[in-house]
């Protein structure tokens, strides 16, 4: 389908923690928007004040719970000749976070899409990791229950690549345990508050992250990266039969 000429949807990448990571282009995008999508309007609203950037006149909600509404909105805004965008609270639309919906609807409704890159959460713990990069899987957030987590690792234990997770600071050492049931006690790096003022970056094996952070009181966003199932990152265990 030819594209529509007027009407453009801006998907446009926001700072995951320090507001100096904001783009020329994001802020010169977002001054010229008619309308806007956001997670949360309340935090959309400070880093336009944050930036001096003014209000679009059309200011809405986009997030999991409405998403089908407010891609008919969309849909309509775009349909208007308006120029759209969308933002999350922090980060990349789309990557574990709304988004994809909206550029499905307007991509088969032949309308022009445009992403506004930044910063990323997945690609700054990948640096700091330390971990092979050439390759690797997103997994987003693992469930909560230890079962469903079990059958969500499962297929990732022969993968040769790194694997990066998203995780609620409350679940970090019960997913890392889970993690080196299933995986093995291979390499990882426990990412924490990305490029604000106190991030921290913890890297050892699996249950070395364990004991150090098990007593500790975890605060903010937590990007957790594990090496792939590789020997130079696996703990190298005794033969019990050379032992004997």
């Amino acid at each position: 389908m030819p594209e529509k000429s007027l009407g453009r949807l801006f998907l446009i990448c926001t700072p995951i923690g320090n507001l100096e990571d904001m783009s020329f282009r994001a802020i010169r995008v977002l001054k010229e928007l008619d309308a806007l999508g956001c997670e949360d309007t309340r935090v959309s609203k400070r880093l336009l004040q944050h930036y001096e950037i003014p209000t679009p006149g059309i200011l809405f909600s986009y997030h999991e719970h409405n998403e089908l509404r407010a891609n008919s909105k969309i849909l309509e805004l775009l349909g208007q000749g308006l120029q759209v965008g969308l933002v999350t609270d922090a980060g990349n639309p789309s990557i574990s976070d709304p988004g994809f919906r909206a550029t499905q609807a307007a991509g088969e409704a032949g309308f022009t899409i445009e992403v506004i890159p930044g910063p990323s959460a997945v690609n700054t713990a990948l640096l700091l990791s330390g971990l092979p990069s050439s390759s690797f899987t997103f997994k987003g957030f693992p469930p909560k229950k230890d079962g469903q987590r079990t059958r969500f690792l499962e297929p990732e234990a022969n993968l040769p690549h790194s694997l990066i997770f998203f995780e609620s600071k409350y679940r970090v050492v019960s997913f890392l345990k889970s993690a080196e049931k299933i995986l093995g006690n291979r390499q990882a790096a426990v990412c924490v508050e990305l490029t604000k003022k106190f991030e921290r970056v913890y890297r050892g094996y699996l249950s070395e992250l364990v004991n150090r952070l098990k007593d500790k009181n975890i605060k903010g966003e937590v990007t957790i990266v594990i090496a792939g199932n590789h020997p130079k990152f696996m703990e190298q265990r005794p033969d019990k039969s050379e032992e004997e």
